[in-house]
């Protein structure tokens, strides 16, 4: 049986906006790309707008941009809608086009605790731990053998004592891409880090144009500080990985009652404004670079003002942003699989599933943060990455598209009349053979109680064969590229029990 890791799902998009209500989403946020515009806190952004020909007011500390529809309307016309993602493993690449709702799985966010599940006196205990390079190899190296995971985004904050600011990226993507042989995503933690990666990149690849071909990292920039703000320091880094020609991220995170409308119309009007103004920035600075069009568009507890992830208003955020990407024809990075809930159980079983049946139907090309975590995005926890993976792989299944076509037709005919003639009257001589995963539809973590087999095939992943670098391009990259440490060459393995 064919991985579906390596493919992705096709699916018949769920379009919850008529085409008037996308018009009047288009519209509003246009409107307010011109008053009030943005906040720009980023000198070289600024330049880049008034040199396009948008308005620009000088205010504290800041810059108000006003951007016509003509502006908007050119960076649109130059984003590509085709984006390709390489990997180690060939098989791995993801090609993604915003004219085909083909979706994809992956992990996600920076985590600071390391959540593993033990068995005390017939119960569960919960024990966490710092995030660490080794830590985060082992959440790699379960990445390559989850099925439904088909991207990786380091989903841990390396916090080991001898990691500063300058060598966190080289550290990050080095250890992330020794243990998988998939796609790799993830921030930047300086922009100095960025010609080191590309390095490394294109040592891992083979060679400068087999990494542009199809880079083995792309990279997540939270450049819009809700509401319509874009930063200083991150809009920087976003430049430059932009100019570099390198897939990138345009990711806002509004909050709905808090940095953001609580009605639906109000949020989505103004997380695709500030994402168009992201967009605009990016071709701006270098037209025709591959872009995403990233929303994270979560709601505000009203107790507390924390996000929430698993509540209902956060699936309508979600639906309607992917279907405004597919009307700009921008590959759409979106969210889904994430728990409020603080440990594995039936609160974070159903807010995740509440969040990926439903997400991926309106065929949003990246899903992330859909695999391991917990309370909001502070918390992986191995054993739910594998019960996240069973779900998504039968969710996946779900999502399919129905396979009927006239060239069968004849066939269906011949089997039905076949089986009303005979003396049985079964189908079961025109089963397809199965494989021994298929025999029966079945839970994929059954025979027993779910959380503990979720434990058992985690220790057992953790033995599983290593898929590292080569040696010599180990060697070839500690000799190139400053910065790394040991630690990030460290073996996967289960560190409680």
């Amino acid at each position: 049986m064919q991985k579906s890791s390596k493919l992705g799902v096709v699916v018949k998009p769920k379009e919850r906006l008529s085409q008037n209500q996308v018009k009047i989403i288009d519209e509003t946020s246009r409107e307010l790309l011109i008053n009030p515009g943005i906040l720009c806190h980023n000198k070289e952004a600024m330049e880049l707008f008034k040199g396009a020909g948008a308005q620009v007011e000088e205010e504290s500390k800041c810059w108000r941009v006003s951007l016509s529809e003509s502006i908007v309307d050119r960076a649109l016309d130059s984003a590509p809608e085709q984006i390709v993602l390489g990997a180690r493993d060939p098989d791995n690449t993801i090609k993604l086009d915003a004219k085909e709702p083909r979706v994809h799985f992956g992990s996600g966010s920076e985590t600071n605790v390391w959540l593993e599940t033990e068995e005390e006196n017939g119960k569960h205990v919960f024990k966490s731990s710092k995030g660490n390079l080794e830590r985060l190899s082992t959440a790699a190296h379960l990445g390559e053998y989850l099925d439904n995971l088909d991207f990786f985004i380091r989903c841990v904050n390396i916090q080991d004592p001898d990691i500063t600011v300058k060598n966190k990226d080289v550290n990050v993507f080095a250890c992330s891409l020794n243990n998988i042989t998939k796609h790799v995503m993830g921030g930047l933690a300086s922009e100095d880090s960025l010609p080191e990666l590309i390095k490394l990149g294109e040592t891992i690849a083979g060679s400068k144009d087999a990494f542009n071909r199809a880079p083995l990292m792309s990279f997540i920039t939270c450049i819009v500080k809700s509401p319509l703000q874009l930063v200083d320091d991150t809009t920087t880094k976003h430049l430059a990985i932009a100019r570099r020609g390198l897939p990138v991220v345009v990711s806002t995170s509004p909050m709905g009652g808090t940095t953001a409308p609580f009605e639906e119309f109000g949020m989505v009007a103004q997380i695709n404004a500030e994402i168009l103004a992201a967009v605009t920035l990016n071709q701006l600075a270098a037209p025709g670079a591959p872009v995403f069009y990233g929303s994270v568009p979560v709601r505000s507890r009203l107790d507390n003002l924390a996000d929430m992830y698993g509540a209902p208003e956060f699936v309508h955020y979600n639906q309607d942003c992917a279907q405004m990407a597919r009307y700009y024809g921008i590959p759409c990075y979106s969210t889904a699989g994430v728990a409020d809930a603080r440990v594995p159980g039936i609160q974070a079983t159903a807010e995740k599933m509440l969040t990926i049946t439903t997400v991926p139907r309106a065929g949003a090309h990246f899903i992330h943060y859909a695999l391991g975590l917990l309370d909001r995005t502070n918390i992986f926890s191995p054993e739910q990455a594998i019960l996240d993976d069973a779900h998504i792989g039968m969710v996946k299944a779900g999502l399919r598209e129905p396979d009927i076509s006239t060239t069968q037709k004849d066939d269906i005919l011949a089997m039905i009349r076949e089986v009303f003639q005979s003396s049985h009257k079964t189908y079961i001589y025109h089963l397809p053979q199965p494989s021994k995963e298929d025999v029966y539809i079945r839970y994929p973590l059954e025979n027993g109680d779910s959380l503990s087999v979720a434990r058992e095939k985690y220790r057992e992943i953790c033995k599983r064969e290593q898929k590292n670098l080569d040696k010599n391009v180990r060697a070839q990259i500690e000799e190139q590229i400053s910065g790394i440490i040991p630690a990030a060459w460290s073996k996967p393995a289960p560190w409680l029990g």
